[in-house]
């Protein structure tokens, strides 16, 4: 079983160790954006899980949900049958109606700030019947509605194709060191008993792995390849193999290992799993320019008919880097200096900002935060606002604990706001920033191989407002102090999530939610 992030390609990833234990609905009710990926069915083979996915740009908590299939223009052609137990009637031929069990609700997807939150409804069988003939196609609309008048739809395509059987080559081993350049073997098998027409290379690299190659059947974001898509056949019982030219990035953390993965799916496959991206507002990422990638001399043929993988489970290879060397990490406190008078509301922009010289990855399918950092409030003052990705630490009242993101890069600042009431002006009054505090958390709290610990802590130092006045608009001034200044917020590159070029493939809703808060940053 794929352990790393593959398994947000389909569309089932949890949402992560870090949201809330439970989220209020909003005041006001957010848009629902339903998604119900494609599927390609084999003749012959068992069903196919698929489930509703709902996605919305403020946290909400939906009631009294029931999710309609209509798959009329597939009758006698697909059935569509309970999956995860729920409780379904079939009001007339093509169409199933099934009731969730209790609320749904819809937490924040990783990275920590994304704005898009997700749940899913239970899952349901997609399946064959006997008049189902290859090349059959139509659609199934999905549809979903909730108390307090909350509905949305999703039509999605499903096609009646042919059964394959793609497997990826051995895993293997090497080394290299920051800035250094290596090769690895992309090797792919067909394991089935029907000729391969065609196939898709979809890559899960971290941040630190990238390429200077620009194949044309490639595509890319930055220095980051994403997919690569290939004409060439896979007879029965054979293999097709080529290398790829990667390097380690110069902020790449070492000593450390460092996995890429490569699924290989059937062109129809990765057609269902992007089919939506431009409808959603993913922005492509580019084809290279140069030669096309070729993995071995075979004759084009014209794709006869749609293709699905009926053996997933190994269908893809990898690789462990083991960067050399030692290249490490100065995460640095930043604090704030406020002034004010009782009873003004201040901002306080307090994290970090990693000194570098490496980019820190620990991103895994855990969506663990990379460090945390403590943020102890000045004596007098009182906080009204706290960040999504803070939480009182238990036993105080005054030192609240901070999640980072998973991916921390070289140069860059990770900061937060804290809104703080002054109840009573104290000279002087302390507080204090802590990065890689301790955490009680499934993988362990702060990072703990710092190269410059004496900085791990700055303060936040609150004062009288000079003239007995705070800012025009009741808010006294933050500014940053401590290791490295204030600097603005930056976070990961715009282009990738967490530094998982798989990630970006994953269409659906959610890319249109986040196009809209922040400028269609995300690719496909």
């Amino acid at each position: 079983m794929l352990k790393h992030s593959l398994r947000w390609l389909t569309g089932l990833g949890a949402a992560g160790a870090l949201i809330a234990a439970s989220a209020t609905p909003a005041v006001a009710a957010p848009t629902i954006e339903p998604y119900f990926q494609d599927a390609t069915l084999a003749v012959g083979s068992e069903a196919t899980i698929r489930g509703l996915l709902l996605y919305a740009d403020e946290p909400t908590v939906l009631s009294d949900v029931s999710v309609r299939y209509d798959y009329r223009s597939l009758a006698n052609k697909i059935t569509v049958t309970p999956a995860d137990g729920q409780e379904c009637t079939a009001p007339e031929p093509g169409v199933l109606v099934c009731t969730e069990p209790s609320d749904v609700v819809l937490y924040e997807m990783p990275p920590l700030g994304s704005g898009i939150y997700r749940n899913g409804a239970k899952r349901v069988h997609l399946g064959l019947t006997e008049d189902a003939q290859l090349g059959d196609s139509g659609d199934v609309a999905v549809s979903f509605q909730a108390a307090g008048g909350r509905r949305g739809s999703h039509t999605s395509r499903v096609r009646v194709g042919e059964g394959v059987d793609l497997a990826g080559g051995p895993f293997t081993s090497l080394s290299a060191k920051p800035g250094g350049k290596f090769t690895v073997p992309l090797v792919v098998a067909n394991a089935g008993d029907k000729t391969v027409t065609g196939f898709v290379a979809v890559f899960d690299l971290p941040y630190s792995i990238r390429t200077k190659d620009r194949f044309s059947n490639c595509r890319y974001s930055d220095d980051h390849l994403v997919s690569c898509q290939f004409e060439e056949d896979i007879p029965v019982g054979t293999g097709l193999a080529t290398t790829l030219n990667l390097e380690l990035a110069k902020d790449t953390y070492a000593p450390a290992n460092h996995s890429g993965y490569a699924q290989f799916m059937t062109t129809a496959d990765f057609e269902d799993l992007t089919r939506v991206r431009a409808a959603v507002g993913a922005r492509a990422a580019a084809p290279g320019n140069g030669p096309k990638l070729a993995l071995a001399e075979a004759p084009g043929r014209v794709r006869q008919a749609d293709q699905t993988d009926v053996g997933p489970g190994y269908d893809y290879t990898g690789w462990t880097i083991k960067a050399t060397g030692k290249n490490g990490t100065d995460l640095a406190a930043i604090g704030a200096t406020l002034k004010g008078t009782a009873g003004t509301v201040v901002t306080a922009t307090v994290g970090f900002r990693n000194n570098g010289p490496a980019t820190l990855d620990r991103t895994n399918g855990d969506f663990e935060a990379a460090t945390h950092t403590d943020v102890e409030l000045p004596p007098g003052t009182t906080a009204v606002e706290v960040p999504d990705n803070c939480w009182l630490r238990q036993d105080t009242t005054r030192t609240y604990l901070c999640a980072s993101e998973m991916l921390l890069v070289a140069g860059q600042t990770y900061t937060t706001k804290f809104r703080l009431r002054i109840d009573k002006v104290i000279p002087n009054a302390r507080g204090a920033v802590r990065v890689n505090a301790p955490c009680e958390c499934p993988a362990g709290g702060g990072f703990q191989d710092d190269i410059k610990p004496a900085n791990d802590r700055a303060t936040i130092v609150v004062n009288a407002a000079q003239g007995g006045g705070g800012q025009g608009d009741g808010d006294g001034d933050g500014d940053g102090g401590g290791g490295g200044g204030s600097l603005p917020i930056t976070g990961a590159p715009t282009n990738l999530i967490a530094g998982i070029g798989a990630l970006l493939l994953v269409t659906g809703a959610g890319c249109y939610l986040l196009a809209r808060r922040h400028g269609s940053r995300f690719t496909a």
